[in-house]
């Protein structure tokens, strides 16, 4: 199998590619995650929508956190929110993507979810954990809301402390004992998914053929010990009920965007 990586738009050209290129072609999938339905529902992939491609399948996922410094007066997300909603306006979140991104998302789901008017979430764009970590640290961000693989080394190290899981079930290890947003009484999962999807235009043979090879590949050892290897979680989600998941997940997104401005 030969890979070819499409640089450009957070995946906007690829899938731009896809759509305009590569209609009927049998033999190309394209990597998507979370970023992908951002970019459609926030309109980055000009005229573009979630309906222009086939989506086979999700392999694999990685929870978010919601991860505060660890001298922070915060205990647990109820504590957190509690003051986020007396203080949105010294609240700051540092995140590692862009306005509009997957970090900010995860933020502004919560605050939805919370009550928090989205449009008073205050959020910066910063390079990443490494420069995160010291700006909370020094009290300049007050959380964020980053990935399982990008946190717990500072978890490890005692810099940081995870108020909740951003997943459906707790994790192992590390974060066993650090609950879910859901079993601390807020409606939120934001869970960074893998998976691909097809052309326009092919058939359906076609594509139920990329759904069962994808869904076996996800059930060998070889798989879930790459899965182990990477800090991964396994996460199969195909066919029909993987694109409704997509079509579900961006009309949130875009919902979402459009009640802050980033789209009409």
């Amino acid at each position: 199998m030969q890979v070819m990586n499409i640089a450009g738009d957070g995946g906007g050209v690829a899938f731009a590619k896809v759509v305009e290129t590569d209609r009927g072609n049998e033999r190309v999938i394209v990597v998507a995650s979370p970023s992908t339905l951002l970019g459609l529902a926030q309109e980055r992939y000009g005229p573009r929508t979630e309906r222009d491609v086939r989506w086979i399948a999700a392999t694999s996922a990685e929870p978010s956190v919601i991860a505060v410094a660890s001298d922070a007066p915060w205990h647990d997300l109820h504590e957190f929110v509690d003051y986020w909603l007396a203080h949105p306006d010294s609240t700051i979140i540092g995140g590692g993507s862009p306005i509009g991104g997957q970090d900010h998302m995860k933020m502004l789901l919560l605050a939805r979810a919370t009550g928090l008017d989205v449009r008073r979430v205050r959020y910066r764009t910063l390079n990443g954990a490494p420069e995160i970590v010291p700006l909370l640290q020094s009290g300049t961000v007050q959380v964020y809301p980053g990935d399982v693989s990008k946190v717990q080394p500072y978890v490890a190290r005692g810099e940081l402390r995870v108020l909740a899981v951003l997943g459906e079930h707790r994790m192992t290890g590390l974060l066993a004992n650090v609950p879910t947003a859901r079993e601390q009484g807020y409606d939120l999962a934001f869970v960074i998914w893998r998976g691909f999807y097809a052309p326009p235009g092919i058939s359906d043979s076609a594509y139920e053929h990329w759904v069962d090879r994808l869904h076996g590949m996800s059930e060998s050892p070889a798989f879930a010990a790459e899965l182990e290897r990477n800090g991964l979680t396994p996460f199969y989600l195909g066919g029909e009920d993987f694109e409704k998941f997509v079509m579900e997940e961006t009309a949130n997104y875009r919902k979402v965007s459009r009640s802050i401005g980033l789209i009409q």
